[in-house]
Parts: C-alpha cells; structure tokens; sequence
C-alpha cells in the first residue's frame, strides 16, 4: 500500500515522503496512529502543492539574500558611538547597534543574530563585519565607528 508520512517515523519514512509498506503496516500502524495518510490521488495532489509551495518560498527567499547582498556587499556602515575617557566607547558596538543602522542607511532588515563580528568594537575606527543572509550566501560589510 502506498502511504504518504504526516510524521517522521523511524525506520520507515520522513514527512512528506510518497512510500510503499505493507498492507498490515499500514492499517494497524501508520494509518491508525495518525502517522500516515493512504495515498489516494487528491492526497497526492495535496503533497504536490505543498512541495511546490515550499520551492517557492526558498527561491523567494534566496532572491531576497541576492537583492541584499547586491546592496551590502563591500559597503560601509557609519555607527556613532558615545567616547568615554582615552578615546574609548562606553560600552561597546553590538550587532543590533549595526543592524539597526544598516535599516536606516540602506534599507535592508537584518536579524542582528544574522551579523558576526570578528573582534569585539571597543574602540573607534573601522572593523569587519560579516552578514549570513541564507545559507551560502553573505555580504562583508565594513563597520565605521565614529563619535557622536
């Protein structure tokens, strides 16, 4: 009997996959638990439009990286920063502070979980930051730390 998994089980399927079992499997088992549907054409159908639709929103998604990296890529981002004693910041520059002047700059939202700093911004100058926009695909961007 041909089922399709609502659920992964273990051994047998992963959800959303179209698979082949046992009469007995399938009756007494997936079909009883909730774990599989029988693989009636309409299901089929159902299973094809949900793949579909999950294609299209990773290729939106990956368009949208594309855009951004396109607006990104080699830019400098201008944080201003409150000076402390000796030329030094009060605190120091997070990745949210960068990201949020990454909105106002050039547009792009930017999860602030999404930048990675190679060192802690502790002090004034110009310092590289790296932002992962989907998998594969990142922008280097060049952060400029100044006093306000």
């Amino acid at each position: 009997m041909k089922v399709i998994f609502t659920q992964d089980v273990k051994g047998s399927g992963k959800k959303g996959e179209l698979k082949e079992v046992s009469d007995g499997y399938a009756r007494n088992m997936l079909l009883k638990r909730g774990l599989a549907v029988e693989a009636t054409p309409e299901n089929i159908n159902h299973l094809k439009g949900q793949q579909a639709s999950a294609q299209h929103k990773i290729d939106v998604e990956k368009a949208n990286a594309q855009t951004a990296k396109a607006q990104l890529d080699g830019k400098t981002v201008t944080v201003h920063a409150k000076a402390g004693t000796g030329g030094r910041l009060f605190g120091s520059v997070t990745a949210a502070q960068i990201a949020q002047c990454i909105a106002e700059q050039y547009g792009c939202t930017i999860d602030k979980k999404k930048i990675s700093l190679k060192t802690e911004i502790k002090a004034f100058g110009t310092f590289s930051a790296e932002v992962r926009l989907y998998a594969g695909i990142t922008a280097t961007v060049t952060v400029e730390v100044t006093e306000s």
